[in-house]
Formats: C-alpha cells, sequence, structure tokens
C-alpha cells in the first residue's frame, strides 16, 4: 500500500526494522531539546504529514523500550490520526518515572502502525443476544 507523505524534518522517513514489523518508529523534529519531568506531558513534533486511503488510520503508540527503560509513553495511546487529517503528526509523550527526561532532536520517540479500520452502522434494537459472559467486565473472567 502506498501512503503519501510530506518530510518537513531533517530526519529519513519513517521505515520499518525488519520484514516483520508492524510499526515504524517516529522520531522528534524538535529545534532545541527539552525537558520532560515527572508526570510531565506534551506534544512533540516529527514534521511529517500524511495522506492515508479512506478505511485506513495510523496509530501512535508508545516504543516498547523506551517505555520499559524510562518510563516514557503515549498519553492517548494508541493515538488515531483519521484519513483525513492533514496536519502535522504530534505525539504526546507523558514522563511517568521519578527522574527527568530530555527529548533530543532525531530522537525516536514512538511508533506509527497502519491498520484497517471498519465503520460500523448502528441498529437499534430492545435485546442482546446472551452469552455465557454476560456483563460480567474489569476481571470477571479470572486473573489465571
Amino acid at each position: 500500500m502506498k501512503v503519501k507523505i510530506i518530510n518537513k524534518s531533517e530526519h529519513p522517513i519513517p521505515s520499518y526494522e525488519t520484514i516483520a514489523s508492524a510499526g515504524m518508529d517516529l522520531r522528534a523534529n524538535v529545534s532545541e531539546s527539552s525537558t520532560l519531568k515527572p508526570l510531565q506531558r506534551a506534544i512533540v513534533k516529527t514534521g511529517l504529514f500524511i495522506e492515508l486511503p479512506i478505511g485506513f488510520e495510523a496509530q501512535v503508540r508508545p516504543r516498547s523500550g523506551l517505555a520499559a527503560k524510562k518510563g516514557i509513553t503515549v498519553l492517548n495511546s494508541p493515538g488515531t490520526i483519521d484519513a483525513d487529517y492533514r496536519g502535522e503528526i504530534g505525539v504526546i509523550l507523558v514522563n511517568l518515572s521519578n527522574e527527568d527526561f530530555t527529548i533530543e532532536n532525531g530522537e525516536r520517540i514512538a511508533q506509527l502502525v497502519i491498520a484497517k479500520h471498519e465503520r460500523a452502522v448502528w441498529e437499534e434494537v430492545e435485546t442482546l443476544e446472551e452469552t455465557s459472559r454476560g456483563s460480567g467486565g474489569f476481571g470477571s473472567t479470572g486473573t489465571k
């Protein structure tokens, strides 16, 4: 699938690191470094603009290494970029650690996954089909 992209950053466009990778790394496009203090959040720009086909979305997700090692994650994970959005891709980062985190230009801050999606058409009804689970949720199926 081809996706149109404008790259206004000084970094290469996102790419898959391996043949089986689902996501591509997004890099910070900042004129100067900035610091995220514990529990602070910020929108970090990437310099990237995309045009997705209708029926697809781009999901902005945390990088597992950054989350595990530094406590940095994407606040609205996954963030959704709709097919009709034409603005710059920004990543809402949050620092969940107890230490300051410095965002440097070119730093890999998130990953982008392109996914197909369906559009629902609601059908209002009076009852729903019964299942063995029923209305049980939030851990109702057990812990093991």
